[in-house]
């Protein structure tokens, strides 16, 4: 993978990332602007293999300040993602991490129809019915599955408030800390809980939840969610990632938005780089690129 000090969102950004690697100036670049009406319905074809996930919370490990955002390394065995645009292969959530911008009105990586999120999240998961190892799958077409949940301004989000309180404790670029809090990654998607909640939307449910003949299920969704065909967004920028953006956002704090951007992009007893930005993880975003003649397929409704 790329060396650390290769690439940044200020003088080294997204820009000039195309000199050191040039991937990043394929024809499968992530991230794109969802233009709605451009999406082709495939509620058919994706809903007859339903997006199924299963997170175990004990699969998150460590928080890590790898000096442009936050990340979660996980052990990603019992994690399982499968189903929709991935059809029967299996993936595994091999890390997730987080994207925000300098306010609350910018930040995340793809938008819709010209808006953008407070930030975004993205669980990064690999195909382990093809593949061998993340750096295998990695350099593959299929290789890999990426989750995108959008971030909005509002309440505090409790399971994320687990990670923005233990944000302090790797405040400076390199850090790490083990988490002894489980942390359920399934609880930081915009999915919506229900006992005996009827099934609105066939596209998604939990693998670990069991539909039962009545066509009741454990939990209520109405949600829906846009695929294409991209890469990595950051560098290499490996174009070797299915997106599944889903539709809904999840609402999270401004104190909680704030915390995120005190994080320092340089280790500690390090030079702080102040000309940028004054040092702080902020705008760890790259710009929408061209979807071109990618097919950008949706299931469900918003």
């Amino acid at each position: 993978m790329a060396g650390r000090n290769d690439w940044d969102y200020t003088r080294n950004g997204p820009s000039t990332w195309v000199e050191r690697f040039p991937m990043a100036a394929g024809s499968r670049q992530s991230p794109v602007n969802i233009e709605t009406d451009r999406a082709e319905s495939d509620h058919e074809a994706l809903s007859n293999k339903p997006l199924r996930w299963k997170y175990p919370a004990s699969a998150s490990k460590k928080l890590v300040n790898p000096g442009y955002c936050w990340r979660i390394d996980c052990d990603g065995d019992g994690t399982l993602l499968t189903g929709g645009p991935l059809m029967d292969d299996i993936y595994k959530l091999e890390q997730y991490h987080c994207h925000w911008g300098c306010s609350d009105s910018r930040g995340s990586e793809h938008t819709v129809d010209g808006q953008a999120f407070a930030g975004e999240l993205h669980l990064v998961h690999w195909n382990t019915t093809k593949y061998r190892s993340f750096g295998e799958a990695a350099k593959a077409p299929d290789g890999l599955a990426v989750l995108g949940v959008f971030l909005k301004v509002g309440k505090t989000h409790e399971e994320m408030d687990k990670i923005a309180r233990m944000l302090p404790y790797v405040s400076h670029r390199d850090e790490m800390i083990e988490i002894d809090d489980p942390i359920d990654p399934s609880k930081l998607l915009p999915v919506r809980g229900g006992r005996a909640g009827r099934c609105i939307n066939p596209c998604m449910r939990w693998a670990d939840r069991i539909i039962r003949p009545d066509n009741k299920c454990d939990f209520q969704d109405d949600n829906g969610y846009w695929t294409y065909l991209g890469s990595l967004t950051t560098p290499p920028c490996n174009e070797s990632v299915t997106w599944v953006l889903f539709k809904k956002y999840i609402e999270v704090s401004h104190h909680q938005l704030n915390i995120f951007r005190n994080l320092r992009k340089f280790p500690r007893g390090g030079e702080c780089p102040c000309h940028e930005n004054h040092g702080v993880v902020i705008n760890n975003f790259r710009p929408p690129l061209p979807l071109g003649n990618r097919v950008l397929r949706e299931c469900g409704s918003l």
